[in-house]
């Protein structure tokens, strides 16, 4: 059963006071919290551990957790075959005062910095290595079996979210319907990543996804770099040549195109000239 809530009020943990909330987790996972270390982001903050470990730590509202509960880190644990950082434990509480829950994971070090921002201006120039790192453990993930259903931006991914974000920008005459669901970590883009040594972290959103999703979010967190987006569907284009992959291209394209689109968003024009190529394929079946 979901939880009630009621409206939780917008916070942003890059402003928002978080010492109490650091020291919640120091008692209760018995270590320091390195405060030098700290990494402030909109809905999480992390910092590295007087153990040598890193702990994530996220609100979220009770309405943005359904009936799957809300523990992706701990559950990609039991993945195979995936460059990831070992998970370690976790603690999760309710708010005292409003609807909304913290949760913390700790798991090992990442064994490099981030690449970059979730949306990248220049080319990180990454190695054939890390690509081939990178496509191993993009298939093993979606050959993998789970019941649980991702949630990117934290909104549970169905059949009607897919048409209704396209059709709120593309024409409807074209099928929608979703063939393949694979899982997918549905949070993909290039601060959830290391290089030179490939890791792929933040699982707290992943599960059941139409194939592709993966790849055309990354691809559209690459759209300011075109040769970095070429790359990307050159090394997922099993995803993008698929029907699935072309939707979620343009569900990807539709949160660029949509009505909250920036006119100086460099990803505009690039979004939008594949979009328009992707339906007409669509529309001649």
């Amino acid at each position: 059963m979901t939880l009630s809530a009621s409206t939780t009020r917008a916070v942003d943990l890059r402003v928002e006071p978080v010492e109490e909330i650091l020291g919640h987790v120091e008692g209760s996972l018995q270590t320091r919290l390195e405060r030098d270390t700290v990494v402030r982001k909109r809905r999480s903050v992390g910092a590295r551990t007087g153990r040598d470990t890193w702990v994530r730590i996220e609100r979220r509202g009770l309405d943005r957790i359904g009936v799957q509960g809300w523990n992706g880190t701990e559950c990609a644990a039991r993945l195979e075959g995936i460059a990831q950082p070992e998970w370690q434990g976790s603690v999760v509480w309710r708010d005292r005062d409003e609807p909304v829950m913290w949760r913390a994971d700790e798991t090992e070090l990442l064994p490099g910095t981030p690449i970059g921002t979730a949306v990248l201006s220049d080319d990180p120039k990454l190695s054939d290595e890390w690509w081939q790192a990178f496509n191993t453990s993009m298939d093993r993930l979606a050959a993998q079996d789970t019941r649980r259903i991702a949630t990117p931006d934290t909104v549970t991914i169905t059949q009607a979210l897919v048409t209704e974000s396209i059709r709120s920008v593309f024409s409807d005459d074209f099928d929608t319907t979703v063939e393949l669901w694979v899982p997918a970590h549905a949070d993909l883009n290039w601060a959830n990543m290391t290089a030179p040594t490939f890791r792929l972290f933040d699982w707290e959103d992943w599960g059941n996804a139409p194939q592709g999703l993966d790849s055309a979010s990354l691809w559209s967190s690459s759209l300011a770099v075109p040769a970095l987006a070429d790359r990307v569907r050159l090394e997922r284009r099993c995803d993008f040549e698929s029907r699935d992959g072309k939707l979620m291209t343009l569900f990807v394209c539709s949160k660029i195109l949509g009505p909250d689109a920036h006119p100086q968003d460099p990803r505009l024009e690039p979004a939008r000239r594949l979009a328009e190529q992707i339906v007409a394929e669509l529309q001649t079946g």
